[in-house]
């Protein structure tokens, strides 16, 4: 049996941070006399330290296309810092499996290394080349859909969350029967999907509501049919609220892996049944 408990953990909060740079030192008068070939030696050291310090060029992405701008190395409990060519240490196997409810809470140590959108977003960078070829195929198919929501850190799903509470409680309700009313709709923080980087809410950009009039769009239909084969599921699928802990949201997706997605499509269930089905 499930227990839902939905104390709100302490978490140092995620920000993104860019690199410091540092204004360059002014020659002294001293410095000035130093030899010709000296002096260009050190010009050229210091373009160079310019250069390599530059970040990714923030362009505006082609018309329909959701450009990545930069990967972003992020580590629970430490400021992350944008990578020096390095290649990122990833979870152990399975990483895109990992179950994170109202049951199962983020872990402490959790790492990611995030591809920024050219929206703004953030994913996981491992599942970010199957969401691009998912959007582009859906826009291919004559739709526009939208990402209204991606990675979230701890801070963002702490007030996403109060926000809910505050507004169930001016409605009359206490204290904790609005928290436990609005982890019905909003994740109890640290305990929110988007918090792993995997999961996208994606809408129609005609229609831009997270209501249950999502499924009757376009985007949706499409989505709903065909994100599995991309690696994604519709992770709170009707009829499922009572083992996923959260309402059914025909907006909210999850990347599992081709694999899994496809075991889970044809067997009908959602994330934490086919789990359960791996080890019996």
């Amino acid at each position: 049996m499930y227990k839902r408990e939905f104390s709100v953990p302490t978490r140092q909060d995620l920000q993104l941070f860019p690199e410091d740079r540092r204004p360059p030192r002014r020659r002294t008068r001293r410095q000035s006399r130093l030899p010709l070939a000296m002096l260009l030696l050190s010009l050229a050291s210091f373009a160079m330290a310019l250069a390599v310090g530059m970040p990714d060029e923030e362009g505006e992405a082609p018309s329909g296309q959701t450009r990545s701008l930069r990967v972003i190395s992020v580590s629970r409990g430490e400021e992350p810092v944008l990578p020096r060519g390095e290649e990122p240490v990833l979870p152990e196997e399975g990483w895109s499996l990992l179950l994170v409810n109202p049951w199962n809470p983020l872990p402490e140590d959790y790492d990611l290394t995030l591809t920024q959108l050219s929206n703004g977003h953030s994913v996981d960078q491992r599942c970010y080349p199957d969401l691009q070829e998912m959007m582009d195929d859906c826009r291919a198919a004559g739709l526009s859909p939208l990402i209204c929501s991606s990675y979230r850190t701890q801070e963002k799903q702490e007030q996403l969350f109060q926000n809910k509470v505050d507004r169930l409680t001016a409605q009359g309700l206490s204290t904790e029967e609005a928290r436990t009313e609005a982890a019905k709709s909003v994740a109890v923080p640290g305990t929110s999907e988007h918090q792993l980087g995997l999961a996208v809410d994606i809408v129609a950009a005609a229609n831009q509501n997270l209501d249950q009039s999502q499924e009757t769009t376009a985007v949706q239909r499409w989505l709903m049919e065909h994100c599995w084969e991309y690696g994604f599921i519709l992770r709170y699928p009707e009829g499922k609220s009572d083992v996923t802990g959260i309402i059914y949201e025909p907006w909210h997706y999850r990347y599992v892996g081709r694999e899994a997605a496809q075991a889970i499509r044809d067997q009908g269930v959602c994330l934490e049944e086919y789990l359960e089905s791996l080890t019996t």
